[in-house]
This record gives C-alpha cells, structure tokens and sequence, in this order.
C-alpha cells in the first residue's frame, strides 16, 4: 500500500518558536489516528499539511504530492473537518456545504448535487435548508464533515470531530467514521485527545510529544499477531497449575480468587494450557487474550525521550 503521508525532517515554527523537530517517516493505514497531550503539535502539523504554514526545513508528501510545490493538488485531494466552528452567518446548511464544494474546485451545479448527497449521507437531510445557528452542537459536527466529503476527496483530515458531543452523538460521529473507513474509498486521519475514539476506529497511531514522534503503533498488526497474553478463569487447583506453567517457562501472576494472568514464551501454545489443565484436574472457564491496550502506549510514550521517527 502506498504512504498517505511521508515526513522528510519536517521543522516547523510559529512566532520563533519551534513547534514540529524533524518529523520523519511515513504512515499507510487507512485511518490513521494522531494523538498527543496539548501543545504536542497536532494541530499545526495537520495546517502544516495542508498549506497553512511553511516548514522551516525538510518537507512532506500527501498521497506522493509535496505540500510545497504541489500545495494546489494537495488541497483537491484532502478534505478538512476543523475542530473550530468557521460557519458564515444567515447561512443555510446546504449553501454553506455548496460553497465549501465550489471553493475545493466543483462546478457549481456539482457542487449542489454533491452537497445534498453530504447532507443526506451524515443524517441532516431533513435539516439541510435550516440557518446552521439553529443546528445543535451534534448537527454542527456533522456539517462539518458534510463540507469535508462533499468535493470527493482521496483523503479527510478530522481535527477532534467528537470533542463536546453527548454520547449519543459521540456514537453517531464515531459510526459515521468506521463507515467512510470501511468503505475504502477515503483515508483518514484522526486526531484527538481521546485514546477511546482513535483506538475504535484507527488502524494505525502516530504519538507526538513536544513536537516529536513519542511512538508509532500499528494496531491493526497488534490485533493479528499478539496472543501471547493470557487471562484465565479455572476452577481448581490454581497453585499446581501455575508451578506446571511455570515449569515450561511461562509467567504467571495470581489475580482475583480464581483468576491468572499468564504470559506465554514462545513454543508454548493453548494447547499446552489445556493438557496441563487435565493433568491438575483443573477446568478452564475462560480465556481472555490480552494486549497493551493504547492507553498504555500512549502512556509509555509520554514516559519516554521523544526523537521525531517512526
């Protein structure tokens, strides 16, 4: 799969300050999440992408275009869901998504036909000649992605598209984000402040810390290919049958009255686990695989020295 996003030493700075270190290395997932504590440089990293500001030094490619002498290209490619509200006043919902489409380049009877079909595709075709300043926050956050879609783009940029939202139209936005990156014909990057979201519809997970790459995570892979952490449930003699793990090498910690967290080294498989549990006469009620959920990368990321790779 081709890179949605190559970082060459990218350095950016505003007002002096250096904000972006030498970002390096290149991201392919389908929907790429984008975390990190406040300050971190999200946010201009993702203006930076689309033109707003201009790095100091090294560069980037979207979709193999450069930010710098592509930027036009670029802009056609990428749709952006701001996280601020940038509506115009007296404005319907269907003229404001009409005229996002025209200024990212559709004639302007396209541009209309693509806006309706936006409208009707995030849940506010019934709403769609209503002023945006009757909309409620939710409905708000939903034209905002309308706007984003609505000129066909290869590539959306979501900047905390669930920050403030209720439950209800929290699950809403989230579905609304699983469905366009399960439909394959956009790619996503998602950045937010909550681990939750990005691990329920990301694939893969790029950390910032103090304008640096903390850590790089490729869930997707993590979900295939981690099994080697265990919860057990059992009913039996727990103590012989984790001194009989022990004996093949695995690690075993108690937890609960009749619960175990085991660790398996390699060569040693769940069908070792139930031989052994037929030797103690020992029963096997459950078994949980675990893995490090995001929460503890990000937390091991922050822990961390930062240096700006994957």
């Amino acid at each position: 799969m081709d890179p949605v996003i190559e970082l060459d030493e990218l350095q950016v700075s505003l007002g002096g300050r250096p904000v972006l270190r030498g970002l390096r290395g290149a991201l392919k997932g389908n929907a790429i999440g984008l975390l990190g504590p406040n300050g971190a440089g999200k946010t201009t990293l993702l203006h930076t992408l689309l033109g707003f500001h201009k790095p100091q030094a090294g560069g980037a490619r979207i979709l193999g275009h450069d930010v710098r002498s592509d930027a036009r290209a670029v802009r056609q490619l990428i749709g952006y869901m701001p996280e601020r509200d940038a509506f115009i006043a007296g404005m319907t919902g269907i003229h404001f998504v009409r005229l996002m489409a025209e200024l990212s380049g559709l004639p302007s009877g396209a541009a209309l036909e693509r806006a309706h079909e936006a409208m009707f595709y995030v849940g506010l075709g019934e709403a769609r000649y209503r002023p945006l300043e009757s909309y409620s926050l939710g409905m708000k956050q939903r034209a905002k992605l309308a706007q984003a879609l609505a000129h066909g783009p290869r590539l959306v940029f979501l900047d905390e598209p669930t920050n403030g939202l209720d439950p209800p139209a929290r699950q809403r936005m989230l579905q609304l984000i699983r469905d366009l990156r399960d439909g394959g014909e956009v790619r996503l990057v998602f950045s937010s402040h909550l681990l939750r979201d990005v691990e329920e519809c990301c694939d893969e997970v790029l950390i910032l810390k103090d304008g640096q790459i903390a850590a790089y995570c490729d869930l997707e892979a993590e979900r295939r290919t981690n099994r080697t952490f265990l919860e057990l449930e059992l009913r039996g003699d727990r103590d012989g049958f984790a001194a009989a793990l022990a004996a093949l090498g695995a690690e075993t910690a108690r937890h609960g009255a009749r619960r175990l967290k085991v660790v398996l080294k390699d060569g040693v498989g769940v069908r070792d686990l139930y031989r052994l549990a037929g030797e103690h006469r020992v029963q096997l009620r459950r078994m949980l695989y675990k893995r490090d959920s995001l929460e503890d990368i990000f937390l091991k990321a922050m822990e961390g020295t930062p240096d700006g790779s994957l």
